[in-house]
């Protein structure tokens, strides 16, 4: 039960970042939850309360959303899938967990430093790639493909609504991934299932925030909070 509860603390904090700021669900949801059990099932466990999240935002702001260019995204990332599972199965808990954290810090700095790559349908499917991927072995996908949405110029609400329906995909496919290759064990059905409730108050709580504090300064204290957590990821790995 502490568990469940350790990790519902989690999705709510991630879930409330992510309703903030339009990006950092996984990047403030995996590392911890890696930390309050193992490893591989925070991969899984975030990939599933994440379904939630995107789903709640893509259906919301749908008519926002550049359906053509994620579809072209979606590619990349069906043919990435098959490569991070791969890795998410011959791994260690211990090199995992570096992984997550290694991960986390270089998205981390991709976001902060706001990279940008062009947005051209050959480079799409390739950080589409790139995010499956990273999705199906350390669960931090979101950073290349928000790098390619910024380098697009996309406007807030077609920003987060186009990234919300990429990671709505991103989440079925990888959870399909995952229990096709039999990753998923009860741990993380549960984690997994508390999480789909806690999102929605994440949401709510996130919005209520964003209209009350400067966005930019919220995202700047997220954003170095990351760097402490995959600091202490790294940390947790290297003296596992």
């Amino acid at each position: 039960m502490s568990t469940l509860l350790a990790a519902a603390v989690i999705i709510l904090i991630a879930s409330t970042v992510h309703a903030v700021t339009g990006f950092g669900y996984a990047l403030v949801a995996t590392p911890l939850l890696a930390l309050a059990v193992d490893p591989h099932t925070a991969v899984v466990s975030t990939t599933m309360s994440a379904l939630a999240m995107t789903i709640t935002i893509a259906v919301r702001q749908r008519q926002h959303a550049e359906w053509k260019v994620a579809m072209i995204a979606m590619a990349g990332i069906v043919l990435g899938l098959p490569i991070g599972l791969w890795v998410y199965g011959v791994t260690s808990e211990r090199l995992l967990t570096a992984l997550i954290g290694i991960g986390v810090l270089g998205c981390t700095l991709m976001v902060w430093r706001r990279v940008k790559v062009p947005g051209s349908v050959p480079v799409l499917v390739g950080v589409g790639l790139v995010s499956g991927a990273l999705s199906t072995s350390t669960g931090t996908n979101g950073p290349p493909m928000v790098a390619a949405f910024q380098g697009m110029g996309y406007e807030p609400a077609k920003f987060r609504a186009t990234l919300s329906a990429v990671f709505a995909g991103t989440s079925v496919f990888s959870l399909i991934g995952f229990a096709v290759a039999g990753q998923v064990n009860t741990q993380s059905l549960w984690i997994g299932l508390v999480g789909l409730p806690v999102v929605q108050l994440g949401w709510f709580a996130g919005n209520a925030i964003f209209s009350r504090i400067d966005p930019e300064r919220f995202r700047k204290v997220v954003l170095a909070a990351l760097l402490v957590s995959a600091a202490v990821t790294l940390a947790s790995a290297l003296n596992g």
